[in-house]
């Protein structure tokens, strides 16, 4: 018969700020950072005002921690996608498509992907987390990511060329991520439009030749 295990205190505390976090992230994502109260987040936790402040302080210092955890988890897999494919097929192609699939990820899964823009869009609704978080924790990291691997799989594409590539390719990511938002609300509107998978491998296509041409006038 195999003994008990009992939680040491340090195993508690993690067990405690993890509950905290996921529960502070549905509920903001379901009403917002200004209609939620710690003692919202506290009751469905189950625990404590103190457990609040002794891990975040305060609640602005856990809707920070809750961004900053989503923020981490998507960057480090959109950069892995991105290096699993420069060293697995090694191809532009390849890069493109893993850096779409993972870009567009949240809108494919349909519980946590969903529960994640709601709460991006909360954030751009009503602002509360510092201007550059978003630029220096995730957006530079993937780019540079997203960069180098052009480069390697491009010859001849300048650094300049790739910046202005991927900057491309981001964009009609979020053209399709905003069709795809729109969709949700009105299922009408997106009638005669080409499906998801069309799309995404249109862009890899169609961006593939434009990085390569950007390549050769660059010669």
């Amino acid at each position: 018969m195999s003994a008990t295990h009992n939680p040491s205190p340090i195993e508690q505390g993690a067990q405690t700020r993890q509950r905290l976090l996921d529960v502070a992230e549905t509920l903001f994502a379901e009403h917002g950072f200004a209609a939620t109260s710690v003692r919202d987040i506290t009751s469905a936790a189950a625990c404590n005002l103190a457990a609040v402040n002794y891990h975040f302080r305060d609640k602005q210092n856990l809707y920070l921690e809750v961004f900053r955890r989503r923020l981490a988890a998507l960057r480090d897999r959109r950069i892995a996608s991105i290096s699993e494919a420069r060293s697995g097929a090694g191809s532009l192609e390849a890069v493109l498509g893993a850096f779409a699939a993972t870009f567009l990820e949240p809108l494919v899964d349909h519980s946590r992907g969903r529960l994640l823009m709601a709460l991006f869009t909360r954030e751009m609704l009503d602002p509360q987390l510092p201007a550059e978080l978003f630029k220096s924790e995730f957006v530079e990291p993937v780019n540079q990511a997203l960069v180098e691997a052009l480069m390697t799989t491009t010859p001849g594409l300048t650094p300049r060329s790739a910046r202005a590539c991927a900057l491309e390719i981001v964009g009609q990511l979020l053209q399709v991520a905003q069709r795809e938002g729109r969709a949700r609300l009105d299922p009408a509107w997106e009638a005669g439009l080409p499906p998801l998978p069309e799309m995404v491998a249109h862009i890899v296509r169609f961006s593939a030749a434009g990085v390569r041409a950007s390549a050769e006038a660059a010669e």
